[in-house]
């Protein structure tokens, strides 16, 4: 027990210590999360405002403040708080002999850098493309999943407007994708990182942009604005899964543009009843339909 408490208080501490040192900057710039994170918004958020897609949506649109806290929440809040958890559970699986060697497919350390983040990317956004399926699958993850989808203005702090329940499931998912390459995260995975939070942040903004031709690789706020659609398919229970790459969703015919003027309505069947605050929406999802 005493060697979960230390792993626990060691793992709590050096997040918070993590942290700590990207506000202070100390650390490089260009593996600095928080100071990142802000200018990335930044660049997006004035892109917005001087291109805007919807021109009648407002700059502080509906729930901008609320969403620019759940940004920070689930970034670096919640992470100090699960970090220890995660790191018990590591200690706990190594003890009973699942080690990232123990379950390897693949071994790419020796290849060539560039091809190795390509790999990284291309694999841990397969993986949470298939974990957003299941959040829109099954009903008890669905519920969690509902606080992404009552947006009902779009903008690029929507992108990490999430139920904190959602990092218990995606991280571990992304955790057993890097396992199978050799358990390896190279020292340059802060590129693939912050291209993600990159694309991500687009593809919620209010910026019409598809890409031209690598629209059908990349994801982007046209595609995604349908994800986000009121009224869905008939039959279906989510269109457009894409996190990073639409290609998935282009492969595996869950695709769905109509059009394109970027004038619908967002949100889910009853979200005129689903809570305006951030308590409440967390507490929503652990409350029985």
């Amino acid at each position: 027990m005493e060697k979960y408490i230390e792993a626990f208080i060691h793992a709590f501490t050096g997040t918070l210590n993590w942290i700590w040192k990207c506000i202070v900057f100390d650390m490089p710039w260009y593996t600095n999360y928080f100071w990142g994170l802000i200018l990335i918004s930044l660049i997006v958020w004035v892109l917005e405002i001087l291109f805007p897609w919807r021109k009648n949506q407002a700059i502080f649109r509906k729930d901008f403040w609320l969403d620019f806290f759940y940004m920070f929440f689930n970034f670096f809040l919640f992470s100090i708080v699960i970090s220890g958890f995660y790191k018990v559970f590591a200690v706990f699986f190594a003890h009973i002999g699942i080690t990232a060697n123990s379950i390897t497919i693949i071994n790419i350390s020796e290849w060539n850098i560039w091809l190795q983040l390509l790999i990284f990317f291309i694999v841990l956004d397969f993986v949470q493309w298939c974990t957003h399926i299941l959040l829109h699958r099954f009903s008890f993850l669905w519920n969690f999943h509902k606080v992404h989808h009552s947006v009902k203005e779009m903008g690029f702090a929507a992108h990490l407007r999430y139920h904190w329940m959602e990092n218990i499931l995606y991280k571990p998912l992304k955790t057993f994708g890097v396992m199978i390459l050799g358990g390896f995260e190279p020292e340059q995975a802060y590129m693939v990182h912050f291209l993600a939070i990159t694309i991500g942040h687009f593809n919620h903004s209010n910026v019409k942009i598809t890409w031209g031709p690598l629209k059908y690789i990349f994801n982007n706020p046209v595609m995604h604005l349908y994800h986000h659609t009121y009224t869905l398919p008939a039959g279906k229970y989510g269109v457009n899964f894409g996190i990073s790459l639409s290609l998935w969703d282009y492969i595996f015919k869950t695709d769905y543009i109509p059009e394109d003027n970027g004038v619908l309505e967002l949100g889910f069947e009853g979200d005129e009843n689903f809570p305006k605050d951030f308590i409440r929406q967390s507490l929503s999802g652990f409350k029985k339909n």
